[in-house]
């Protein structure tokens, strides 16, 4: 199963970017997504941003794969 995990951006370097995932920090690319600021929530898989969600629509998400076992619950 594949899935993209809710996650914040914390830092900016051109169309690269490191993100809050769970509590762990990772690298990813921003290049599949236009106008990511520090602060938005970002869907995340295999490395790539693939859009920007809500911070209500993330903290739902991630609620319920924490409900489901699967981690990153907040």
């Amino acid at each position: 199963m594949c899935l993209a995990m809710p996650a914040e951006v914390i830092t900016i370097d051109g169309e690269t970017g490191k993100v809050n995932l769970g509590g762990v920090h990772k690298e990813i690319s921003l290049a599949l997504v236009e106008d990511v600021q520090v602060g938005d929530f970002v869907l995340v898989h295999v490395g790539y941003a693939l859009n920007k969600v809500s911070p209500e629509e993330a903290e739902q998400t991630l609620a319920l794969f924490a409900e489901a076992g699967l981690g990153g619950g907040g």
